[in-house]
């Protein structure tokens, strides 16, 4: 199907499937729909509870009993805000349920979305092993027509992948579509981000699901684009990939502004005012993590090696990454004139701020450096929980100051507004050494300096 842009109207659009005798007719606009959720993790769970609360019937399937179990109490397994209240109204409505039946589950359902992780393989390639066997599990219950929607972060060409493992593995001729959703949910603002999407992305070879997939993310007033499976497989890829350049980019003019003596926030600011660049992205630090932007740049490398093509751009952005991480220990190692025997305070370990999540994170490849190099840690971060810090090594503290005691210089490696608002004279004196290596840029070097503290940014 040809990629086209298509604008939220009053009129439903009048698809028709040429498989079928005779015209079909989209969702109606005010019914409730029954999805199926299949995965529960942080793509699945946002997803689920956000349907739900458009007025959706939603049932999230999981094969971890104990993980339901919490659920169906409103515990929620990982820290995002609002998610609580959201998954609260779902199940207090009754429109949110959880199982670990995955027959309950497809039982009458419309929508069927996978939403199961995809890790990296040793080869960078995605892992497909948890789409393939949901797969072939949903294969043994459908009943009547169902849309089919992979959710999950998936390579090029996954959607022929799930659809020819259903007809293997369909016992009966029972017509299905699958089409491929991508989710472009930002950890720390998932809720907001599905409410109030950017666009949405459609990919399917067939006018009914197009149709009714256009019908059921209609209430979130986006740009819809239905275009073919494989592009819209690719815009994931493509878009994490170029937020990742990005991110690596001005990391390096980060480095060469220390070189030459130059802020890179007001190099950034200069360069956001231009429409064509944008601010967003912009920020220098200790590199990208989390669960998205490493894992997609591997994959989409390895994508275009399989296809022939050597990426070597998206190659360059991940050594950049790898040697941000080495920065920043060599400032620390500069100002103290080595770590070896020297306590460092690490306030934050999470990959970004708002959330738990420390796959990928930067702060603890840092921490991994240092360590190697013989300091020894001692962290706080707001909401990660005591076995990532055990898991690592780190002394856990209870809080910036108490990690700070002793402490021969403060590494701030997550942008917690919680750091901003520090007791800064009394972290002065709790400290061996007043010197603060700022990998976030978040604090304000002028007054630190008055203070009495030994500053050091990144690229000011």
């Amino acid at each position: 199907m040809r990629a086209s842009s298509r604008a939220r109207s009053s009129t439903a659009p009048s698809w028709r499937n040429e498989g079928l005798e005779g015209a079909w007719y989209p969702l109606s606009r005010d019914a409730s729909v029954r999805i199926a959720i299949v995965g529960t993790g942080y793509v699945g769970l946002v997803t689920g509870a956000c349907f739900a609360d458009l007025g959706h019937e939603i049932a999230c399937v999981d094969v971890d009993p104990e993980k339901v179990d919490k659920l169906r109490a409103g515990q929620i397994p990982f820290h995002e805000p609002g998610l609580d209240e959201v998954v609260a109204r779902g199940l207090e409505s009754g429109r949110l349920r959880f199982t670990t039946s995955l027959a309950d589950v497809m039982d009458g359902a419309q929508f069927a979305f996978i939403c199961v992780q995809t890790p990296p393989a040793n080869d960078g390639s995605a892992d497909l092993s948890r789409v393939e066997q949901v797969a072939a599990d949903i294969a043994q219950y459908i009943q009547s027509y169902v849309v089919i929607v992979n959710k999950s972060t998936v390579p090029v060409g996954s959607r022929d992948f799930v659809e020819q493992i259903i007809r293997r593995r369909l016992p009966s001729n029972v017509e299905f579509d699958v089409a491929s959703n991508p989710e472009f949910l930002r950890e720390g603002t998932a809720v907001f981000d599905f409410m109030h999407p950017d666009r949405i992305v459609v990919g399917t070879a067939s006018e009914r699901a197009a149709g009714l997939l256009t019908e059921l993310y209609r209430p979130l007033g986006a740009p819809l684009i239905v275009t073919d499976p494989a592009t819209a497989e690719m815009i994931k890829y493509a878009s994490n990939t170029f937020l990742a350049t990005k991110i690596s980019f001005i990391n390096a003019i980060a480095n060469i502004c220390d070189a030459v003596g130059a802020d890179v926030k007001e190099v950034a600011l200069g360069m956001g005012y231009d429409a064509r660049i944008g601010f967003e992205f912009l920020k220098p630090g200790p590199g990208f993590g989390g669960s998205c932007l490493p894992k997609d740049s591997r994959a989409l490398i390895r994508v275009a090696l399989d296809n022939g093509y050597d990426f070597h751009l998206l190659k360059g952005v991940l050594d950049v990454n790898d040697e941000q991480h080495r920065v920043i220990v060599r400032k620390v190692e500069r100002l103290l004139d080595g770590v070896q025997g020297k306590t460092i305070a690490v306030w934050g370990l999470a990959f970004k701020p708002n959330t738990d999540d420390t796959r990928d994170s930067p702060a603890f490849a840092v921490v991994r450096l240092l360590m190697d190099a013989g300091a020894r840690i001692r962290g706080y971060d707001p909401v990660v929980g005591e076995g990532s810090f055990v898991s690592a090594g780190i002394d856990r503290a209870a809080g910036p100051i108490e990690a700070a005691e002793g402490a021969h210089v403060v590494l701030v490696l997550t942008e917690w507004n919680e750091f901003r608002w520090v007791d800064f004279p009394k972290l002065h004196a709790a400290m061996a050494t007043p010197v603060i290596v700022d990998a976030r840029n978040l604090l304000d070097p002028h007054s630190l300096r008055q203070m009495g503290f030994t500053y050091e940014g990144v690229g000011r």
